[in-house]
């Protein structure tokens, strides 16, 4: 069942949950692009093939508010927005260590993207990664120390927020390809992309969704 926030002729905005790809990649594993296409398929009992735009994606261990054009002029549209950094992509994370400022500190590097291992790194001659972090609250998890955190991502680097909170020494709970040494049991990690907010293609009109 696919959980659908919003739609009109010109977007569809849902929920992606864990464990689904943002588009297929050649595996049998589920992917958001074809659930929604047959969705509005038999939604609108369309014949042939619909027309779903991929505007932006998330990590398969990653859940979290997706937008998807519709028509090709709304995909063009929000696309030229997420280049102008127009659209608003907000995250929360549990990582492992104390972090205390209640502002929100920027976070700049350059990463990298390593295709065997599907891993990034800090490298001085990678693209440029900026981010927004703010602790929400510390607690412990068994014997560890982690802290809830508000994150607003300015770039969609691939594995961003991982590899970033990584290099300065606080790697998200669970997440054992950077760094973390707690395993869960799910191979999942708290990382869930909770807020969105762009400008709708036609309208114009601010749109807002959170979960």
């Amino acid at each position: 069942m696919v959980d659908v926030l919003y739609e009109d002729n010109h977007i569809i905005v849902a929920v992606k949950p864990r464990g689904v790809l943002s588009q297929a990649d050649g595996s049998n594993k589920p992917d958001m692009l074809t659930i929604l296409k047959d969705y509005i398929k038999e939604k609108y009992n369309k014949p042939g093939n619909v027309y779903l735009g991929l505007l932006h994606r998330l990590d398969i261990n990653t859940k979290g508010v997706m937008v998807f054009a519709r028509t090709s002029k709304a995909a063009s549209r929000i696309s030229e927005d997420i280049q102008k950094h127009d659209f608003v992509k907000k995250y929360l994370a549990t990582v492992e260590g104390i972090i205390d400022n209640k502002d929100f500190i920027l976070l700049e590097s350059k990463i990298s993207k390593d295709e065997k291992i599907r891993k990034a790194y800090i490298d001085k001659n990678g693209q440029i990664a900026k981010l927004e972090y703010r602790c929400i609250k510390n607690y412990k998890i068994g014997n560890t120390n982690v802290s809830d955190l508000d994150i607003i991502l300015h770039t969609g680097r691939f594995h961003q927020i991982r590899c970033q909170m990584s290099s300065i020494g606080h790697p998200l709970y669970g997440d054992t390809k950077y760094g973390s040494k707690n395993k869960i049991d799910d191979d999942s990690f708290p990382l869930v992309a909770y807020h969105l907010e762009f400008k709708h293609p036609i309208s114009k009109e601010i749109m807002k969704f959170e979960i």
